[in-house]
């Protein structure tokens, strides 16, 4: 018979984390800008999509956990279009539920959409490393003394964005 899996416990609000400086984090994300749109852009918004469309959308969390890499993301919306309008709703650290509303975003629709994927990449992915530890420092908590640390093995490039997500 296995014991039962710890009993999560997030705090009611979001622990103080020194932001990431953008000094850090635009070359990263202005790479996978760079990656994602290619020499062309996004020719897909830019054949459907008026001009002067405007849209305002709300990124919602799909499934329980901490939310992480939101600088990232208001980054890569204003990196296409800095009049973009982004509101955090649910700021890094924090734990959401399913359908719970992280962020909105008001603006021209094509450099949202533009943006879109990129944004969306590092959240996932910095929020799949602070749930994923949140988890491992609850189990840690519940057998005792021991600690979760920070490892080198991260992923090239990325990992000053993995290690922010750890904390």
């Amino acid at each position: 018979m296995s014991a039962a899996a710890p009993a999560l416990h997030f705090a009611a609000a979001a622990p103080e984390l020194v932001p990431l400086p953008p000094l850090l984090t635009e070359g990263v994300v202005r790479a996978a800008l760079l990656e994602d749109l290619g020499r062309a852009g996004d020719i897909t918004s830019e054949a459907v999509v008026p001009a002067d469309a405007r849209f305002a959308v709300t990124m919602t969390s799909r499934q329980d956990g901490v939310v992480a890499g939101l600088g990232l993301a208001v980054q890569a919306f204003h990196l296409l279009d800095p009049a973009i309008r982004v509101e955090i709703l649910q700021p890094d650290g924090m734990h959401v539920s399913p359908g719970e509303a992280v962020m909105r975003i008001e603006g021209l629709a094509r450099p949202i959409l533009s943006a879109e994927r990129v944004a969306l990449n590092f959240v996932c992915r910095l929020s799949g490393i602070a749930s994923a530890t949140a988890h491992l420092v609850a189990a840690a908590r519940a057998n005792g003394h021991a600690r979760i640390t920070c490892t080198r093995k991260t992923t090239p490039g990325l990992r000053a964005l993995e290690k922010y997500a750890v904390r």
